[in-house]
């Protein structure tokens, strides 16, 4: 068997992009990160890494192994947290993703309190609207604001929060068009929705009782800060997260309208790959967004 310490070496040459800059970071000689890597290679009988003075480039076979060393060092450093116990104060970078709306207006708040109570944690967000796989891009942790139920992953899923969604309209658009005193009212409105295709919202009132209802579409768009905005500007009736409009409701430059009804819940994650959530690091980052994000 090849020796594990080569691993070790192998992944953070990986990490840091060529010899060099793992050598700086571990604080030994380039030669010896470059002698070992290349035993580990005649150990394994593959070329890892294309090397020359011009490019570093790890190989396919490479980047497939890469991933099961990095695994193992995880559940190395795991293993040896566990030893130490929870005595220890949480320590060490904690990867975290999310979309960019839920990095605003949930992580945003919490994120700077989060590192004041933990000063010996590095925090690192990556906030993005493309599909992440936080397991093949090494992040320690995922927050999802979700509509429908996510898929079985593989991923540890912990739920933290739940929140309605509002029928708001600017008060302008009300006082000439009128204010919704049922969902099926909704028909003779302006809607501004997520896309053609969409059939309007499915209206739930406290008893469980459910309506269609169905605005015209007035203004289409996929992402709800354009969607209150055009909601701000007096387009036509939408459906925001409360936490995305609540400050524009209690300042009175948008209406909750149909208040007895809502137009479906988002319901916030965090996930996690297994190994990632037994480090004390990522144990207290989620310990504590679990208990903020349902707040309210």
């Amino acid at each position: 068997m090849a020796n594990l310490n080569d691993f070790m070496f192998f992944v953070h040459v990986a990490d840091h992009g060529g010899f060099a800059p793992a050598a700086r970071a571990l604080n030994v000689p380039k030669s010896t990160l470059s002698k070992r890597v290349a035993e580990l290679e005649k150990a394994l009988g593959v070329r890892l890494i294309n090397r020359t003075s011009r490019r570093f480039a790890v190989t396919e076979t490479g980047e497939d192994f890469y991933r099961h060393a990095a695994a193992m060092l995880i559940e190395a450093e795991a293993a040896e947290s566990v030893v130490k116990g929870r005595l220890a104060e949480p320590s060490g970078t904690v990867r975290i993703t999310a979309s960019v709306p839920t990095a605003q207006l949930s992580l945003a708040p919490l994120l700077p309190r989060l590192a004041i109570a933990y000063p010996k944690i590095r925090f690192m967000v990556h906030a993005t609207d493309r599909f992440v796989d936080i397991v093949q891009e090494g992040f320690d942790l995922a927050v999802r604001d979700h509509f429908a139920s996510l898929p079985d992953s593989g991923l540890v899923q912990r739920r933290v929060g739940s929140e309605a969604v509002w029928f708001v309209a600017a008060p302008a658009y009300l006082s000439a068009r009128g204010t919704p005193a049922h969902p099926g009212d909704l028909e003779s409105h302006d809607g501004l929705l997520t896309s053609l295709s969409s059939e309007g919202w499915v209206a739930t009132d406290p008893r469980g009782s459910q309506v269609q209802a169905r605005p015209r579409p007035r203004f289409l768009a996929d992402e709800s800060y354009v969607l209150r905005e055009a909601a701000l500007s007096g387009l036509g009736i939408t459906a925001l997260p409360r936490k995305l409009c609540a400050a524009e409701v209690a300042g009175g430059v948008l209406v909750r309208i149909l208040p007895e009804w809502t137009a479906g819940r988002v319901t916030t994650t965090i996930l996690m790959p297994h190994r990632r959530g037994q480090l004390p690091s990522v144990r207290a980052t989620v310990d504590f967004l679990a208990a903020r994000l349902g707040e309210g």
